[in-house]
């Protein structure tokens, strides 16, 4: 059995090898360096080493190092450790950095209650571990359960006070003094409202659980150990019931020392998602989404050439995966598997145990702790720390099990280990991830929000102007009843139907007043909510059927009204206003600019300057330096300019982190290459180095090879010495490289003590390239007068600007750089201070300025008309995104979310109370400025001056908010809904905009890139922005303008008939007697009246170009106009005034001893009323209008005859009949539309100026 030994470094300068990076890491008692290692923290960073490997001490920040630390008493590890909720005692702090083995932690408590609030937990990766402790791995979006249904719909539905009115009413009719008619004339009204309401709950419920159950069944593969003495296949590993042979298979189930556990069979099975378990190690592949929070164990390359190469591990154990669904950034993030994980055999990942943090929102912090527990093999010999017994790549995990307990086998854990729920595996490889948090737990379902019941504005008024008419119900009740006076009398006969003696029974003078509210119930009637609900239902078929806005569905048909009240448009970026698609617009190379078909011109100057023959090629065509020699033939100038552009974009093939990954789609014959970044604008740019002849063929972490796309041959080879990536701070990227002319096997070491000599007879020039924003590059870059005036110009296109530059370096002033940098890197205080100095000190000052290149991020189609539009239209619009402050800002310009020459305020890295209340205090007196800030600073003045902030960002015309959690970007729109009590619509694409969505009181997702989890959770789903504005201006201001008029009518319609019977009891002495019986009265609300009052759902009083020319008249919407108080007045005077006129005519006419006669004229004026009322309130005919208003008076004509238990029949085809009806009617309408029509030529509304009439 081999012996798992340190080798000793082959540098004299003390850089380690890459194998002794796991060692070192794995042994905090190992100083690092050949020195043996210094004190404690000096030790701990000498030790340290980045996972990226040889020359890379600058690829990842310090803080980033510091995190993956596993010692230090003192070091970032312990300072982050401590940021935890639960850190609790010294002795949790030492298991979580991993210096106390499992069973120390076990025995001390370290497993009592994992779970508890706060408390870390330890994961045991061993089958049958700790899943049982922690919730089920389910995704639940549904409201109700077959329990909690009929209770919450009930209770939701009987929280408006109609409802419980009318409930109330129909349970009084269960007492017989108190009935008044039919009992199914007020229970089935109510039982049909409450059907069709519940009815649609329910469905809505079922689709949203049918979407759930298709993500929970969703299969996954799962490793599987089993002891069953049988040994495991060299070749291959058995995955379920196949065998998987090659790189994977390798990987998976081979690949290690024959003795390496040979009594462990490692196959996988398939699980559903929601049966996974905490602990359970997924086998991921590209594309597929990650079902929980996972920690990535061991990454296996599937790359043609690696499989080729006859390695499936991936020795650099990196993965990228795509968060857009998590924190709204389409950017793909790089992930590392431990070193410690990433060398071990699959069957020995079993003996892991993960110590992590409590579940947290915190999508950009974790902290945590790996360690190796392999099993007892018998007594070994414990090797002896700095013999020189070299450790070979093909150490396998079993040598492992040879260390001391001395030494420690454990690894400290960041976020750069994991991978949260609903980001996608990018790269084309295969992931070995162990699960730590599951269902509720994960960091996706802590940072959104439960769905909750929305209700409209225009129903909650609706709901107060009920209680009004309730309030007026019952005064008139009294009223009636003190007029006869407040008597105890017996029962007795009233004025009534001879033929029906029986009817009227009078008595004591509270059971009056009951029976007064029943009989005035139609004040509220209860058709309302049906006619509303169903008026819903026909704008949600409006809008799905729009062939403008083709694949809009409706998901929330109870809140279309709600579209015409917007006053607050909260915007996701990314994907919602551009369409994440990058691409480089434009090159300046100081005299000359190239865009559009002169990018031609460059792929020439590139096909020159590359050729295989053309250049100073030692071997094979490979450039050893970028000073390319050109065509003598050419003139001076062509030849300069050419040398230029081929310079700048050999600088922008080369300044990036890229990398290159190939894979064979389905179907497809060839291999396609595709690029893996963290910034799709690095992505844009080596895309357009290849476009014009210069490809990107290879890159790890030593260096990198590019292609001539003519010949395909390698042109240029460089060596990676130095990566300086970008930050928000610095906003710039650098990287040093060194070209190289021979073959890779024969690139020296420039730090290894070879000789100058031998350095100069085999290598090219060393580089510094640098890319970044103008702000910055214009200071590090040499003196020029043309850089500040291309920049602005491209600004004020749109496009995002980047700055390159280059400086050659010797040899000796790269090795001086060198060793301050890594002295500097070593430093525990001030760390990334010295090494900022070390980098602009050598590096970073007279770089000759390349170029400047524009990257235009494309806008979705038609978004600067619509903004624009939305903001003639009033709406303030809020832009809240996950992304970098630069990009936020030149979306926002790009947009015209910012106006030409407005000024943009940036708030950024707030930390302290006194500079967010200064700039509060700045800002008071710029509230015609835009806002830009970012998350940190928005969490602060969210805690400390919340009421401060809010009241001031209301005011301004744009607010841009970066980098914002899903969370933050939620509490923002719940702030401005209580804040402005005003309606807000917040629009998002992706996972990171559903809780945004849901706190919204209209939401709106898109269907894009980032995929349907958006879409799925809003109120609306939309394709393209650009179909918000019709939704808004014309489908919302339609839907609210017919839902108020609609209901005015409705409770007009009940008024009427309460004004009539009021008018009837005074003339029968003040007894509850009813007018109206049986059939009338459930007819005058349904068939009769209920079509043409219903038709007003087709009315319009401007077209859609008109709403769309003058989106001003959308502001007047949000003032409520339409339904307010002063209508509901209105309406309740005219109302008023034609119940006395029908009632008080029909009695004077015909007489009250003539019952029946009286009724027929009396309700058939009712009818025709109503039927002309709704005629002269149309303000666009629609063919359906006119069937409804013909069709329903001659069903009422026609139904007359089937009337005789209320009608005089005889006398209804009279003459006498016939002109009561007449003169009645006249009188009752004409003083009204005589009124309107004065007031209209007064004060004529918005829409009929514009209409012209």
């Amino acid at each position: 059995m081999s012996r798992y030994i340190r080798a000793s470094s082959p540098s004299p300068s003390g850089e380690s090898s890459d194998l002794d990076l796991d060692l070192e890491e794995l042994d905090p008692t190992n100083g690092g360096g050949g020195a043996g290692g210094g004190g404690g923290g000096a030790g701990y960073s000498a030790g340290y080493r980045s996972i990226l490997g040889e020359n890379h001490r600058s690829s990842f920040s310090p803080t980033r190092r510091g995190r993956t630390s596993v010692d230090g008493v003192g070091g970032p590890g312990r300072i982050a450790l401590r940021r935890m909720k639960g850190r609790g005692s010294p002795e949790d702090e030492e298991a979580l950095l991993g210096r106390r083995s499992e069973e120390d932690t076990r025995d001390e408590g370290g497993l009592s209650n994992p779970r508890d609030g706060g408390e870390t937990r330890v994961v045991g990766l061993r089958p049958g571990g700790t899943g049982g402790k922690y919730p089920p791995n389910i995704i639940s979006n549904h409201k109700f359960t077959p329990f909690t249904f009929l209770p919450l719909t009930l209770w939701h539905e009987f929280s408006f006070f109609f409802n419980l009115y009318f409930l109330l009413v129909a349970l009084s009719q269960c007492i017989p003094a108190l009935r008044i008619g039919y009992l199914s004339s007020y229970i089935v009204p109510l039982v049909f409202v409450l059907a069709i309401t519940l009815g649609k709950e329910a469905h809505d419920d079922i689709a949203r659980r049918r979407r759930d159950t298709e993500a929970n069944s969703e299969p996954y593969e799962v490793l599987s150990f089993t002891d069953g003495g049988v040994p495991r296949r060299k070749k291959g590993v058995r995955l379920g019931k196949k065998s998987v042979t090659g790189a994977e298979g390798q990987a998976l189930g081979g690949g290690g020392d024959d003795d390496d556990d040979d009594d462990v069979v490692v196959k996988t099975v398939l699980k559903k998602s929601k049966d996974l378990k905490v602990g359970d190690i997924l086998v991921l592949r590209k594309d597929d989404r990650v079902p929980a929070d996972v920690v990535v164990l061991k990454t296996i390359s599937n790359e043609p050439n690696h499989a080729e190469q006859g390695g499936g591990n991936d020795a650099s154990g990196e993965t990228f995966i795509r968060t857009d669904q998590l924190d709204g950034e389409t950017d793909w993030k790089l992930r590392l598997a431990p070193a410690l994980t990433q060398a071990l055999h699959s069957s020995s990942l079993a003996h892991l145990t993960i110590t992590a943090s409590a579940p947290s929102k915190e999508v950009n912090d974790f902290v945590g702790s790996i360690s190796y527990d392999p099993p007892a093999r018998g007594p070994t010999t414990p090797p002896t720390l700095g013999s020189s017994t070299t450790l070979t790549p093909s150490a396998s995990s079993s040598s492992l099990a040879a260390l001391p307990a001395t030494v420690s086998s454990s690894m400290g854990l960041s976020v750069d280990n994991t991978a949260w729920a609903n980001t996608v595996l990018a790269s084309n490889s295969t992931t070995l991830a162990a699960i730590v948090y599951t269902g509720p737990e994960t960091r996706a379902a802590l940072s959104t929000s439960r769905s909750r019941s929305k209700t409209g504005l225009l129903e909650k008024e609706i709901d107060n102007l009920t209680i009004i008419l309730c309030v007026l119900t019952f005064s008139l009740s009294i009223a009636l009843v003190a007029f006869q006076g407040f008597k105890n009398n017996q029962n007795k006969p009233g004025v009534k139907d001879p033929e029906n003696p029986g009817e009227v029974v009078s008595g004591s003078w509270y059971i009056k007043i009951f029976r007064f509210l029943v009989l005035f119930s139609t004040i509220i009637p209860i058709s309302l909510r049906v006619n509303l609900d169903m008026g819903k239902s026909a704008y949600a078929w409006f809008i799905e059927r729009d062939k403008g806005i083709k694949g809009t569905v409706v998901r929330t048909s109870t809140i279309p009204e709600e579209l015409g009240r917007v006053e607050y448009l909260l915007s996701d970026k990314t994907g919602t206003l551009t369409q994440n698609d990058m691409e480089l617009k434009k090159i300046h190379v100081g005299t000359v600019s190239y865009a559009g078909e002169a990018m031609d011109e460059v792929a020439d100057y590139i096909r020159l300057g590359f050729s295989a023959g053309g250049g100073n090629a030692t071997s094979g065509g490979v450039q050893a330096s970028p000073a390319i020699h050109s065509n003598a033939a050419t003139t001076r100038t062509r030849r300069e300019i050419g040398s230029r552009v081929r310079d700048v974009v050999l600088a922008l093939a080369l300044c990036h982190n890229v990398t290159p990954t190939t894979a064979t789609e389905e179907g497809a014959s060839e291999a396609t290459t595709t690029y893996q970044a963290s910034s799709p604008d690095e992505i844009a740019i080596v895309r357009w180095t290849e476009s014009v002849g210069l490809r990107l063929s290879h890159r790890d972490r030593k260096g990198m090879r590019l292609q001539d796309v003519g010949t395909g041959q390698v042109v240029v080879r460089v060596k990676i010495l130095e990566v300086f990536p970008f930050t928000s701070e610095g906003k710039r990227m650098g990287i040093v490289v060194q070209f190289m002319a021979g073959e890779k096997g024969e690139e020296p070491d420039l730090l290894g003590g070879g000789g100058a000599g031998e350095e100069s007879s085999n290598t090219g020039d060393i580089w510094f390239y640098q890319k970044g924003a103008d702000t910055v590059m214009s200071s590090i870059v040499q003196a020029n007068d043309w850089l500040d005036e291309e920049c602005g110009n491209m600004a004020r296109e749109g496009l995002r600007t980047l700055v390159v530059g280059r400086k050659k370096l010797s040899v000796q002033r790269y090795q001086e750089f060198s060793s301050k940098h890594k002295a500097a890197s070593l430093l525990l205080v001030n760390r990334d201070k010295e090494m900022g100095r070390v980098v602009e000190e050598y590096l970073e000052h007279d770089l000759e300025l390349l170029g400047v290149t524009g990257v235009e991020d494309k806008l979705q189609r038609d978004v600067k008309p619509s903004l624009e539009l939305l903001r003639n239209a009033g709406i303030k619009i809020w832009m809240l995104t996950g992304d970098k402050v630069e990009t936020a800002r030149c979306v926002a310009v790009s947009a015209k979310l910012v106006s030409r020459g407005q000024y943009v305020h940036t708030i950024a890295k707030l930390k302290r109370k006194d500079h967010a209340y200064d700039a509060l205090e700045f800002l008071r007196n710029k509230t015609d400025s835009c806002l830009l800030i970012d998350g940190e600073s928005l969490a602060l003045f969210l805690d400390m001056y919340k009421s401060e902030f809010i009241s001031l960002a209301v005011q301004l015309p744009a607010v841009i908010a970066c980098r914002c959690t899903p969370t933050q970007k939620a509490d923002v729109a719940r702030l401005i809904r209580a804040f402005t009590k005003k309606r807000i619509c917040c629009i998002g694409d992706g996972g990171n905009d559903v809780s945004m969505i849901q706190a919204a009181d209209v939401g709106v997702g898109i269907v894009g890139k980032e995929g349907r989890q958006a879409s799925l959770a809003a109120d609306f789903s939309i394709e393209q922005f650009c179909h918000l504005t019709k939704l808004l201006v014309w489908h919302g201001r339609n839907s609210y303008k017919r839902s108020a008029k609609l209901a005015q009518f409705v409770m007009h319609r009940g008024l009427v008939i309460s004004v009539c019977q009021t008018v009837f009891s005074v003339a029968s002495r003040f007894e509850p007697i009813a007018l109206y019986q049986g059939w009338l009265l459930v007819g005058y609300a349904s068939l009769y009246t209920m079509a043409p009052v219903f038709s007003l759902v087709l009315d319009r009083d401007v077209d859609e170009h008109l709403a769309n020319l003058y989106p001003e008249l959308y502001k007047e919407l949000t003032e409520g106009r339409s339904l307010s108080y002063r209508t509901f007045f209105v309406w309740v005077i005219v109302s008023t005034y034609q119940g006395v006129i029908i009632q008080g005519l029909s009695q004077i006419f015909v007489g009250l001893d003539h019952f029946r006669r009286m009724v027929s004229v009396s309700f058939t004026v009712l009818v025709l009323n109503e039927l002309i009322m709704v005629a002269l309130e149309i303000t666009t005919w629609h063919m359906w209008m006119i069937f409804a208003e013909l069709g329903t008076a001659l069903v009422f004509f026609a139904s007359i005859p089937l009337l005789g238990e209320y009608f005089e029949l005889k006398y209804v085809i009279s003459w006498a009949f016939l002109w009561r009806v007449a003169v009645i009617s006249v009188i009752s309408l004409v003083p009204p539309w005589v009124v309107k029509a004065v007031m209209r030529k007064l004060k004529p509304p918005s829409y009929a100026k514009v209409r012209g009439i």
